[in-house]
């Protein structure tokens, strides 16, 4: 028991080591050479007007943390969808949440070309909302429940659907060039000021989702049994479904369509921590941030001084593991 807890720990310990690791590296390579020096200069908030410095404060020090940021809410939100609906398969890219946030962001920037970011982060909230709320409503149609098989047919439905109209708007308005440096799935040019409005939303989700995760690992292993022990599973859902929303309507409005962290890093997770959710999510939030890191990393250097959208290297890692969870998951749950 005792050679069990103190393995959990060395967990727990390796993988903060790797998302501080994995930060400095981000901070460190890129097409311009830095030393650590500088680095540490950046990193304490010392340091002169030097071109390198101001480089990696203005530019790459905003970009690697809104990195952690989207990584962490894009994993969360994944886990608590898989937690909720019991679906290995639920990830806010493919279940319409990113493609909801997409095409109200169209409608946003056809009708208010003058919006400014905060004003596109809250169409994107409702836009994400109404993704979701599309694809359960259209799952539930039939009677059985919400098989995955079903819910990911209806995801995949309604986010082309979603993605259409965002296209048609922007060909129709003439501001499809605007949508698309919105929605390209990159951290260029974030800024400083676009980090301190999405990062409220995340903190506060992360706070709320650990204090129902007891209740969330309940849910996720049977509703009965929670009904049971007392647990008001409705209010526990649409408390954290309004979660859902804000995390992936906070990244959808910083990076635009980015699809699979939130379905790996919950399985990885969970094959490293177990099933309860009070270590599920923090772990999520973990991972997925240093796998944001890496990705962002690999963008920035490896065709340097070109580079290579986040959207693609993610995509590339997320579409195996996707064909590996839909043969080994979804035949136990549908």
């Amino acid at each position: 028991m005792r050679g069990g807890r103190r393995l959990f720990a060395v967990k727990w310990v390796c993988s903060l080591a790797a998302l501080v690791i994995m930060f400095a590296l981000a901070m460190f390579l890129g097409a311009k050479d830095v030393s650590l020096r500088e680095l540490w200069l950046v990193l304490v908030n010392r340091g002169g007007g030097e071109d390198k410095i101001a480089m990696l404060r203005e530019i790459r020090y905003p970009r690697e943390v809104a990195a952690v940021l989207v990584g962490a809410a894009l994993a969360m939100s994944g886990a608590i969808m898989q937690g909720l609906t019991r679906n290995p398969l639920s990830d806010p890219g493919l279940l319409g949440l990113t493609a909801g946030a997409n095409a109200a962001l169209a409608v946003a920037v056809a009708v208010f070309s003058a919006i400014n970011y905060f004003g596109i982060m809250l169409v994107c909230f409702a836009g994400a909302a109404l993704g979701m709320f599309l694809v359960i409503g259209i799952g539930a149609l039939r009677r059985g429940g919400m098989s995955p098989f079903r819910i990911v047919l209806a995801g995949s439905a309604v986010s082309a659907f979603l993605y259409a109209a965002s296209d048609g708007i922007g060909l129709l308005t003439k501001t499809s060039k605007n949508v698309t440096m919105w929605t390209s799935g990159g951290l260029i040019g974030t800024t400083w000021g676009q980090v301190q409005a999405i990062s409220p939303f995340i903190v506060v989700s992360l706070l709320v989702a650990l204090a129902l995760s007891k209740q969330l690992t309940i849910l996720s292993l049977n509703e009965d049994s929670a009904v049971g022990l007392g647990i008001r599973t409705s209010y526990i859902k649409s408390v954290l479904y309004v979660v859902i929303i804000l995390l992936a309507g906070a990244a959808v409005a910083l990076v635009g369509n980015m699809a699979f962290i939130g379905l790996m890093i919950p399985h990885m997770v969970r094959a490293m921590f177990g099933t309860d959710y009070r270590s599920v999510i923090p772990m999520s939030a973990v991972w997925g941030a240093v796998l944001m890191l890496l990705a962002d990393t690999i963008g920035r250097t490896l065709f340097a001084p070109f580079e290579t959208p986040v959207v693609a290297i993610i995509a590339v890692l997320g579409l195996p593991f996707f064909l590996v969870v839909v043969r080994k998951g979804v035949k136990s749950l549908s």
